[in-house]
């Protein structure tokens, strides 16, 4: 699409970023489709469903920017640059990030990229699969006397290291909610069964809330073993927690622990 001057005059350059959800299309919000059907630009990543595309105009850019590590042209700075550039000469780009843009996202530093053009900018939240894919397994966050607050880490930070707060959080009767974490699962474990909560429920999702979806229900001194037979791989967040027990698939497995226990 090549524009002409009086086109370009006319732009008034704007951003909405948007949270598209876990992956289910239906989890999108209204207010998220009405913004898209007044795109003039469409910036999408990786494990945002493309079928929300269908809502923007035909014709349009549509440009997929999925972080992907050994690409340079996905790197952050790349893609702050490329929403700028599209709003200065298309006008509004609706920018849509996987579940929450601004919950283990990078939602901030392309909002502050684009204010500092002065380049007017929307948030329209979305559901973060923290929450969503744990609520459509029916695992509360908070229950009763199981848990009483739930904590949100990454599982690794910026070094691909493990995050010192799991080691904090690990100390606790929260409900802790681990995401990019799957690839270190063994190490993620050890940490709780350091604080000797070996028998501590756990689940493993991985694409909650789409068809592909897969879950791994079971324990921490088993959930790596379970996790590697299901062949679960990221995208996929981990759940610790007692609440995790109100699970229909932990009933067998508490039912086994207190036959053990009765033996001994």
């Amino acid at each position: 699409m090549i524009l002409n001057k009086v086109e370009k005059a006319n732009i008034e350059p704007r951003i909405t970023l948007i949270g598209a959800g876990p992956g289910d299309p239906d989890l999108f919000s209204l207010k998220g489709v009405k913004a898209l059907k007044t795109a003039d630009v469409v910036l999408y990543d990786a494990n945002v469903n493309e079928a929300l595309l269908c809502h923007a105009p035909d014709g349009i850019p549509k440009v997929y920017v999925g972080m992907r590590s050994d690409d340079e042209s996905f790197s952050q700075d790349a893609v702050n640059k490329l929403i700028v550039d599209y709003a200065l000469n298309y006008g509004h780009v609706v920018r849509l990030k996987s579940g929450d843009p601004f919950f283990f996202a990078k939602g901030y530093e392309e909002i502050d990229a684009a204010e500092s053009y002065s380049i007017p900018t929307e948030i329209i939240p979305g559901i973060s699969s923290a929450t969503g894919a744990p609520s459509l397994q029916k695992i509360p966050m908070i229950y009763k006397d199981l848990s009483e607050s739930f904590w949100a880490v990454t599982g690794t930070n910026s070094k691909g290291e493990i995050s010192e707060d799991l080691y904090i959080a690990a100390k606790t009767k929260a409900t802790i909610v681990v995401l990019n974490g799957i690839e270190k699962v063994k190490e993620i474990a050890a940490i709780f069964q350091a604080e000797n909560k070996n028998l501590l429920p756990v689940a493993v999702i991985q694409n909650g809330s789409t068809p592909e979806e897969k879950i791994a229900i079971g324990i921490v001194d088993t959930i790596a073993e379970i996790v590697e037979d299901k062949r679960i791989t990221a995208p996929a967040l981990l759940v610790f927690g007692d609440v995790v027990s109100l699970h229909p698939q932990f009933q067998p497995i508490r039912d086994f622990y207190e036959i053990i226990a009765e033996e001994y």
